[in-house]
């Protein structure tokens, strides 16, 4: 194994724990790996490994990482909420970090329910909704990472081993 390949599954690794932790941008990582595994050199099944397939995965990382700042957003204002519900989200992840995982998805409801209900100043039932729909959005952006970093994770060990 070249150190190449073994930076590409160190950055593989670090991806998948980037798609969850916030922080660390984990597609950007992953996708890092393609491109460690794609200077490594082909070999085996990996021979397809092109610059056009790089291509496309930038693209898809791009629009991944892009994403994971939106939706939280739309999903919030889907459900009556504002801007401070979303911040409120983020800053309550944050601070779930140095908890558990359980604090991290505890920190982004609850920051998005204070953010709605004391800085938008909603009503308790209107700051619930909510955080509801942040905290959904903060899901499904971090679902969609993870499903990316862990299809690039799939190529990187495909060219490595």
């Amino acid at each position: 194994m070249t150190p190449l390949e073994i930076l590409a599954l160190l950055c593989a690794a670090i991806g998948i724990v980037g798609s969850i932790v916030p922080g660390l941008p984990g597609p950007p990582i992953s996708w890092l790996g393609l491109l460690l595994c794609y200077f490594a050199g082909t070999r085996g099944e990996c021979d397809s490994m092109s610059t056009g397939f790089l291509l496309v995965w930038l693209g898809i990382t791009t629009l991944v990482t892009l994403l994971d700042y939106i939706v939280p957003g739309w999903f919030a204002k889907y459900t009556g909420g504002h801007k401070e519900a979303s911040w409120g989200a983020i800053i309550g992840l944050f601070a779930g970090m140095f908890l558990t995982p359980v604090g991290v998805l505890a920190g982004a409801l609850i920051g998005a329910f204070i953010g709605e209900y004391v800085f938008a100043r909603q009503n308790a039932v209107d700051s619930v909704k909510a955080a509801l729909g942040a905290f959904l959005g903060f899901i499904f952006g971090t679902g969609v990472k993870l499903i990316a970093s862990g299809v690039m994770m799939f190529y990187i060990f495909k060219f490595v081993f």
